[in-house]
C-alpha cells in the first residue's frame, strides 16, 4: 500500500465557521468540490506552510450532521488493495458497500472495530 496524503478531516454543519479559523490560523483554501455523491456536500482542501517550509493540510467537508465528524483522510494508490486490507482488519464502509465515484476520485469512509474512521480515497488521473 502506498500512501500519497495523510491529514485531518472535519465534517461539520457549520464548514464556514472552522474553514475561517484555519483561515485566521494561516492555512489557504487550495481546492474546492461540490456536488460530491449528487449530495450538497462541499469539500475544500486547506493548506499552510510553516517557516522551515514545512505543509500542512485539512480538509473541510460542508455536510448535514448532526453534529462534527473528525476523521483521517488517507490518499492512496492503490484504492481496492487499502479498502480490502481495512475490512480484513474489521474496518466497515459507512455506506455499506458503495464507494462514491467523483469522476476524479474514488472514496468512502470507513470505521474501525473501535470505532475512528479512516476516509480512505484515490484521486484519478487523467490517463487512467
Amino acid at each position: 500500500m502506498n500512501i500519497t496524503s495523510f491529514n485531518p478531516l472535519i465534517i461539520t454543519d457549520k464548514a464556514d465557521e472552522v474553514i475561517a479559523l484555519f483561515e485566521a490560523l494561516g492555512f489557504e483554501k487550495r481546492h474546492t468540490k461540490t456536488g460530491i455523491d449528487d449530495k450538497a456536500f462541499t469539500s475544500v482542501r486547506m493548506r499552510y506552510t510553516n517557516e522551515e517550509g514545512k505543509v500542512f493540510h485539512v480538509d473541510v467537508t460542508s455536510a448535514d450532521v448532526p453534529q462534527t465528524i473528525t476523521s483521517i483522510r488517507m490518499n492512496v494508490s492503490d484504492f481496492d488493495e487499502t479498502y480490502e486490507m481495512l475490512k480484513a482488519k474489521g474496518f466497515t464502509n459507512v455506506q455499506g458497500d458503495k464507494i462514491t465515484d467523483t469522476g476524479s476520485s474514488v472514496a468512502t469512509m470507513m470505521v474501525s472495530p473501535t470505532g475512528y474512521t479512516i476516509s480512505v480515497a484515490k484521486h484519478i488521473k487523467k490517463d487512467e
